[in-house]
C-alpha cells in the first residue's frame, strides 16, 4: 500500500472539459507526457479506445498502476455519468472502471478529476498538513473535492464534492446541470465567455476577458470580479458546512494571474468566522494526475 510521500510510479490520465492530459511517472517524477483535445461527444467505445491509445503511447504494459481521472460523476460502482451535458454528451452510466480493468488490467482506477486533484494536493501539494481541506478547480467548468482527516470524501452516487453545482447568490441563469444559479454558471471559463458575449464581446474568450481586465476595461473587470465573488461565496459556505482549514484553488481561471487576489479580497469581506485560508494549487494542472495515480497505488 502506497503511503503519503512514497514515490509514484505508473501511468495517469486526466480527462477534463477541454483537454486530456496523460503522463508516465517514474519514482515520483513525470518523465513523459501526452495531451490532446477533449471531444465530449465520444461514446464509451471511443473513450476506451482513446485511453488505450494514450496508455500505449506512454509505454503501458498492463502491469503498472493506472489512475484515470474524468470530468463528471463517478459513482461507487465506477459508473461514469455527465452532470453538465454541454461538456459531455455521450456519457451516461458508463461502467468505466469495469471496462478499463477488463481492457487494461486490474490495477486501473477511475475517479472524478476534481476529487483526484484534491487527493493530489492533500498528499503532495498545497493541502499537506491541513486536517480539513477542499480543492476548487475554476477552469472550463467548476469542480471540487474534499479531503477530511486525510480521507477523500466520497458518496455512493458520486455526487460528493461537486461544488460547482451548488448555487450562489451571484447567479441567476440556468445551468446545463438542470439547476439555476450554480457556481459553474457564474464563475467558470465558459460562464466568463458567455458574460463577454452578453456584453457585446462575442469574439473574446475567457483568456481575452482577463487580458481586458488587466488592461483596465471596466466591462471585463465586472465579469472577472463576479466570478471571484462567487468563488469566495462558495469558500465561506464550505467553511460553514465543514469547518475547513484550507481551500486550494486550481484550474486555468483559478490560477490566472491576479485572480486569487480577487477571491481573497472578496473573502476578506466575510465575517472572520467564515474566512478560510486560500492557497494556489502547488501541483498546477498536474494535481489530478498525482491524485489519480496515488489512488491506483492505494488500491493495490
Amino acid at each position: 500500500m502506497a503511503q503519503a510521500g512514497d514515490a509514484l510510479t505508473g501511468l495517469a490520465i486526466d480527462i477534463g472539459g477541454s483537454k486530456i492530459a496523460a503522463a508516465r511517472f517514474q519514482a515520483g517524477v513525470i518523465v513523459a507526457r501526452r495531451r490532446r483535445a477533449t471531444d465530449g461527444s465520444l461514446n464509451v467505445g471511443a473513450w476506451i479506445a482513446t485511453i488505450g491509445e494514450l496508455l500505449a503511447d506512454l509505454g503501458g504494459t498492463g502491469a503498472e498502476p493506472v489512475g484515470v481521472a474524468v470530468t463528471g460523476r463517478v459513482d461507487g460502482e465506477g459508473r461514469w455519468s455527465a452532470i453538465n451535458t454541454d461538456t459531455l454528451s455521450g456519457v451516461d452510466g458508463v461502467p468505466l472502471a469495469n471496462d478499463l480493468q477488463q481492457r487494461f488490467g486490474p490495477r486501473v482506477v477511475a475517479m472524478n478529476d476534481a476529487l483526484a486533484a484534491a487527493t493530489g494536493e492533500a498528499i503532495y501539494g498545497a493541502g499537506q498538513g491541513a486536517p480539513a481541506m477542499a480543492y476548487l478547480t475554476v477552469s472550463t467548468g467548476v469542480g471540487g473535492g474534499i479531503v477530511l482527516g486525510g480521507r477523500p470524501l466520497t458518496s455512493v452516487d458520486g455526487l460528493a464534492g461537486h461544488i460547482g453545482f451548488m448555487t450562489t447568490r451571484h447567479g441567476d441563469v440556468p445551468c446545463p446541470s438542470g439547476r439555476v444559479g450554480t457556481l459553474e454558471s457564474v464563475a467558470s471559463g465558459k460562464a466568463i465567455e458567455q458574460a463577454a458575449r452578453a456584453a457585446g464581446r462575442a469574439d473574446i474568450d475567457a483568456a481575452g476577458v482577463f487580458h481586458h481586465w488587466r488592461r483596465g476595461d471596466e466591462w471585463a473587470a465586472a465579469i472577472v470580479q463576479r466570478s471571484a465573488d462567487a468563488i469566495a461565496d462558495a469558500c465561506a459556505n464550505l467553511k460553514a458546512a465543514l469547518g475547513l482549514d484550507v481551500v486550494v484553488i486550481g484550474g486555468s481561471v483559478g490560477l490566472a494571474e491576479g485572480y486569487l487576489d480577487l477571491v481573497r479580497g472578496a473573502s476578506d469581506r466575510e465575517p472572520p468566522l467564515f474566512r478560510v485560508e486560500l492557497r494556489p494549487a502547488a501541483l498546477g494542472a498536474d494535481s489530478p494526475l498525482f491524485g489519480a495515480l496515488h489512488t491506483a497505488n492505494e488500491a493495490g
